[in-house]
């Protein structure tokens, strides 16, 4: 692999992409301009306050950002068919890995979960790096799902509902119903019975509502969703403060940096409710033109999914399609009061290595099938440079 394509600036071979590889490409950096932008405004007066530094958040997920770059070009430039191949194994990692959260002394808390690994100074969290792929080995057992065996559809299955057991006991209702949608939708686009999908659903949905029960903080937070205002210093603080905000940017914008909710009033502003802060600062003009941007990506990665050429290639995209884009607008709908309070991310908005890492690895995956969609050969830089060659001798003189 040339060194120039770890650079997505530089990358010589887009030229050569399918249309739709190319867009979702300058789709992706455009999100992520965005998200830069938005994250050095939310995170700069809690940085400075807690850490001396304005640019504490922001210098870290830069790190996060070149790591998953070089990732992101290394799928693009990767066949599919050998990437599936390494999705059961590193399913099952990323399963074990979610477990040793509960061991003491390896699992980190915070805000009353227990999601995240300690690598040295780095924390790690496997809930987030299981998503591409359990859309990867998603797609390959419901892809084939007629052709198995029942004994390899219940180890599957029972290793999902790990995944998912794992992820809810952390606690994290949030990502667990999310991962949970993505199976179900994979599944649903795969052609799986209904009666089977059915009965999926409503086992998750007994799940969620066990947990719901068992837990009393979940309850309050659906309980403040219904009426944040009766209870604006308590349960309702976070709901609350967050409409505050998306109000207070009124049509134009309160400008780049001038938000007030972030300064000592809206809780994880650069994390779970950068949208916000977005909302504030950058108005109603700001929020259509991000969830246009968010459409546009939708609509380009659902024409991927109709034109791949393989049942795999299908559900790999759709399963991508759902985590940006579904997971954007649960975000949103928290932050705008249209959902119960959760702690999912804004992709390659919010805060967080793991999620920035993810989500890159997640949109390479898209482009990587709209790349193989096109219906041309997909040749190697090496074969490439010696195609030009060819052609080169061949020109009359």
């Amino acid at each position: 692999m040339n060194l120039r394509q770890l650079i997505p600036v530089f990358d010589p071979s887009v030229e050569e992409w399918a249309k739709e590889a190319r867009l979702l490409r300058w789709l992706t950096f455009l999100w992520l301009f965005l998200g830069l932008i938005a994250l050095y405004s939310s995170s700069y007066p809690r940085g400075l306050a807690a850490h001396g530094d304005g640019l504490f958040y922001f210098k870290r997920q830069l790190v996060a950002v070149a790591v998953g770059l070089v990732l992101f070009n290394i799928v693009v430039h990767s066949p599919l068919r050998y990437i599936l191949g390494m999705a059961s194994w590193l399913t099952v990692l990323m399963l074990g890995l979610i477990f040793l959260t509960f061991v003491p002394g390896l699992g980190t808390t915070a805000y009353g979960a227990t999601r995240w690994l300690s690598l040295g100074p780095i924390p790690f969290q496997p809930s987030e790096f299981i998503k591409p792929f359990l859309v990867l080995q998603s797609a390959r057992i419901f892809g084939q799902w007629n052709h198995l065996t029942w004994r390899v559809r219940l180890t599957w299955l029972g290793i999902f509902a790990l995944v998912l057991l794992g992820i809810l006991m952390q606690p994290n209702l949030s990502t667990t119903s999310l991962c949970g949608i993505t199976l179900w939708l994979i599944a649903l686009a795969a052609g799986l019975p209904f009666s089977q999908l059915a009965g999926t659903a409503l086992g998750g949905m007994l799940l969620a509502t066990l947990s719901v029960s068992f837990r009393e903080y979940q309850r309050r937070r659906i309980m403040s969703f219904l009426n944040p205002w009766a209870d604006p210093m308590g349960d309702g603080y976070q709901l609350s403060q967050s409409l505050m905000a998306v109000g207070s940017g009124g049509f134009w914008g309160t400008g780049f940096g001038l938000s007030q909710q972030k300064l000592a009033y809206l809780p994880i502003q650069y994390s779970d409710f950068i949208f916000s802060v977005y909302a504030e600062e950058f108005g109603l003009i700001g929020c259509l033109l991000l969830l246009g941007l968010i459409g546009a990506y939708g609509t380009v990665a659902l024409r991927v999914a109709i034109r791949a050429q393989n049942i795999f290639h299908q559900l790999v995209a759709i399963g991508a399609m759902v985590l940006m884009v579904g997971q954007s607008l649960l975000n949103i709908g928290v932050a705008t009061g249209a959902l119960p309070t959760t702690g999912l991310p804004l992709p390659l908005f919010s805060y967080g290595g793991s999620s920035m890492i993810s989500s890159l690895l997640i949109a390479a995956l898209l482009i990587r099938v709209a790349r193989e969609s096109s219906g041309a050969v997909v040749l190697s830089l090496a074969e490439r440079r010696m195609a030009r060659r060819g052609n080169r001798r061949r020109r009359p003189k």
